[in-house]
């Protein structure tokens, strides 16, 4: 489903996302359920989806290496 979404980014790009995903899909997860409460509670999603990466910037870091 994501690779449908994900139509226009370099293959290359999207092969670093879902690795980073196979490495960490906990982290994933909570920022995904996150972002989606936050979304419920009214704000957009691209702010909400900004915030939530902007907390876990560390760990989205480590785990993109």
């Amino acid at each position: 489903m994501l690779a449908s979404k994900m139509e226009d980014v370099p293959e290359a790009e999207q092969e670093k996302l879902f690795a980073a995903i196979e490495k960490n899909p906990a982290l994933f997860k909570t920022i995904a359920e996150e972002v989606q409460t936050m979304i419920a509670s009214g704000t957009d999603q691209v702010t909400a989806a900004m915030k939530v990466m902007e907390k876990y910037q560390d760990e989205l870091r480590a785990t993109m290496k």
